[in-house]
């Protein structure tokens, strides 16, 4: 190849590059090592994206709206898929929609997966956040949670988290105020769950008051995640204008087509600030995100070939 012609392939790459509008990464990120054996953050990814290929089947097949939220929209924007060292999905289900999203995953999900929520299965622990999550079988994984252990019997394969929003009080201190309710109960929630005792009253009154906190304000211009979710900063929940939420739109996602804010970019820079969007510097797009905090975060330990722990061999 002469240099000319190198040259103008090099101006080429650069125009698509820019054109493409996303940074490209290719650096691996490790999970774990098993002696020669060494899972990455991308491994996990891909058995992720065939749980949510399943997940947008559903809910077309059903016309549910769902969309992609927090660090897989912001994958959306910087990646046009998965953030690289990212190592979870979350997907929000709104809460008009959920008694049908479960119907419709009772009937139609696919054998190879199977789903975790209180409806099936008393057991589910209602203030981890997500309101169920959706497993891949044949795969095991242990979260970075060392509160709340899954209780529900039905496996621990590689999971996304389907998140409710609600509608919820245009007054931040009112949101406090209620959200404290849920917060004194976490404690004593934790303990029983951790003694094995029985909280199935609990877990009623936690879904039951959070679910009438939403219905109290229908008409309110501002929905969030639910106010069971006690793990959110104190006065930096991220609540966000209905408008710039609804309607989902469709987004390239890893070469797919998947849902998510309707106003992403403004929802990004509320939730993660100004500099959590790529930038230009005029030859390639620069993810701000500073590199030594680029690690995967929610996994402990996974195994993609069985639903059981890899045995590490004994020296």
């Amino acid at each position: 190849m002469s240099k000319e012609t190198k040259k103008k392939k090099d101006e080429q790459e650069l125009i698509n590059e820019k054109e493409n509008g996303c940074i490209r990464e290719r650096e691996d990120y490790i999970i774990k090592k098993y002696g020669d054996e060494v899972v990455t953050v991308r491994d996990l990814q891909l058995e992720v994206l065939d749980i949510m290929d399943e997940i947008h089947r559903v809910c077309v097949k059903n016309n549910i709206q769902y969309a992609l939220m927090a660090g897989s929209a912001l994958g959306i924007v910087n990646y046009k898929g998965f953030i690289p060292w990212d190592d979870d999905m979350d997907v929000i289900i709104p809460r008009f929609e959920w008694d049908r999203f479960v119907k419709a995953m009772k009937k139609d999900l696919g054998k190879n997966f199977y789903f975790q929520c209180y409806e099936t299965d008393k057991k589910y622990n209602v203030i981890m956040g997500p309101m169920m999550k959706v497993r891949k079988r044949g795969t095991w994984m242990q979260e970075v949670n060392f509160l709340l252990k899954n209780r529900c019997k039905s496996g621990d394969g590689i999971f996304i988290d389907i998140i409710v929003y609600d509608n919820v009080s245009e007054s931040k201190w009112s949101y406090e105020l209620n959200q404290l309710v849920i917060k004194i109960l976490v404690p004593f929630y934790i303990l029983l769950d951790n003694l094995h005792l029985p909280h199935d009253l609990l877990s009623r009154f936690i879904l039951w008051y959070s679910k009438k906190y939403s219905e109290r304000h229908e008409n309110s211009s501002l929905v969030s995640q639910p106010i069971s979710v006690p793990w959110e900063k104190f006065l930096h929940e991220p609540v966000f204008k209905k408008e710039d939420v609804y309607p989902f739109k469709l987004y390239e996602f890893e070469g797919r087509q998947f849902y998510s804010y309707n106003n992403i970019e403004k929802i990004l820079k509320q939730w993660y600030g100004f500099n959590c969007l790529k930038k230009w510097d005029g030859e390639k797009w620069i993810e701000r995100y500073p590199k030594r905090k680029r690690k995967p975060k929610h996994t402990f330990d996974v195994n993609l070939h069985s639903e059981t722990p890899i045995k590490e061999d004994s020296e």
